[in-house]
């Protein structure tokens, strides 16, 4: 765009030049020179507007959905960030992982929604979700950056301990850029995160995927782990220590999901389904569970084979596996080989179903 428009404002030049030098000169009388008047400068922007923590929530609070993601054997509760009117919403990978059914309350409007999920990022621990039929909801205000420093007050936001009602946990910034191993509490699953903002505020389960926000109800985060505990018996922490994911990390993942682009961490759309949990081995994946009825155990894969290619390539890991999965969708035929516990090598052709976020 740059070009066109140099080249249109070098024309008007050019063109204004001829003009001048085809006209008689003007005749001026001589006198002063002309006093040069010196425009002044633009006015600095406004400063943002300091709210007291009763006005963050009531400005944030509408923003946000309740999240119950029902996996069949259990249900998760968390939190999601409305980012547009028609019902797009940005939640934590952990809260989505494993549902068959996901379920959102509005606190802008009350309504209840079906949530489908657009993408998500497992690495990261972010999800994108859209809710069914939704329309003119209340957005959420973020940050066009994460510029939070120590000592910054903010506030997390969130469906605290799955109650349905959003509960304010307000602290300080204790440090930024760090790197935690975090645990599910539903299914004790462990993910290494980087670059979080840590916070003094006691984020509970629930909260999760709620927003982390600044003095003047921005989003400067999404908020992801934490240490107080759920358990009423057992004493609180004598210093809450919590964890966002920065609202700059986040939204280039929904960025990405919203413009259908995957890579090797992040999916777009439904998730598809082999059927098998694996571990490393010397010589690839090795299967150490086969769910009934799933594509690989109708093409005879069983407990204790190694998956050593998957669509043509190589498979030196559980890594590479899962990898290769987040590329592909529901309805994708892939050729698979793999060693049976006798030695033997085996292959077939997989068309993969529907499954769950993973």
């Amino acid at each position: 765009m740059t070009t066109p428009r140099a080249a249109t404002v070098l024309a008007v030049a050019t063109a204004v030049i001829g003009s001048l030098l085809l006209s008689a000169p003007p005749v001026r009388e001589p006198g002063p020179p002309a006093a040069t008047v010196a425009q002044p400068a633009a006015p600095p922007p406004p400063p943002p507007v300091v709210l007291t923590p009763e006005e963050v929530e009531a400005r944030v609070i509408p923003a946000i959905v309740t999240l119950v993601a029902d996996s069949g054997l259990v249900e998760t509760a968390g939190t999601g960030i409305v980012l547009t009117p028609d019902g797009v919403v940005l939640t934590n990978h952990h809260v989505i992982d494993g549902a068959l059914a996901i379920s959102a309350v509005s606190l802008g409007n009350g309504a209840e929604y079906v949530a489908d999920v657009l993408g998500y990022d497992s690495s990261r621990d972010v999800a994108v979700l859209r809710l069914q039929g939704a329309g003119d909801l209340p957005v959420a205000t973020l940050a066009k950056d994460t510029t939070v420093g120590i000592g910054d007050p903010v506030t997390a936001v969130g469906n605290a301990e799955g109650g349905g009602v959003p509960v304010a946990a307000r602290g300080f910034v204790t440090d930024v850029g760090q790197t935690i191993t975090a645990r599910s509490s539903t299914d004790g699953s462990r993910n290494r995160l980087n670059g979080l903002i840590q916070i003094d505020a006691a984020v509970r389960p629930g909260d999760s995927g709620g927003p982390l926000v600044d003095a003047t109800a921005t989003v400067v985060g999404v908020n992801t782990a934490g240490n107080a505990d759920s358990d009423p018996t057992k004493p609180a922490p004598t210093q809450p220590r919590s964890y966002a994911v920065p609202i700059d990390t986040a939204m280039t993942i929904v960025d990405q999901v919203r413009a259908g682009t995957p890579s090797a961490t992040v999916h777009i759309g439904d998730t598809p389904l082999l059927g098998i949990s694996v571990t490393d081995d010397a010589r690839g994946a090795e299967v150490l569970w086969v769910s009934i009825g799933t594509p690989a155990d109708a093409a005879g894969i069983e407990i204790g084979d190694v998956i050593t290619e998957f669509d043509g390539t190589p498979v030196r890991s559980s890594d590479d596996l899962s990898e290769r999965m987040i590329a592909r969708h529901p309805g994708d035929e892939v050729a698979v080989r793999w060693f049976d516990e006798s030695g033997q090598q085996r292959s077939t052709t997989i068309v993969l179903e529907k499954g769950p976020p993973r």
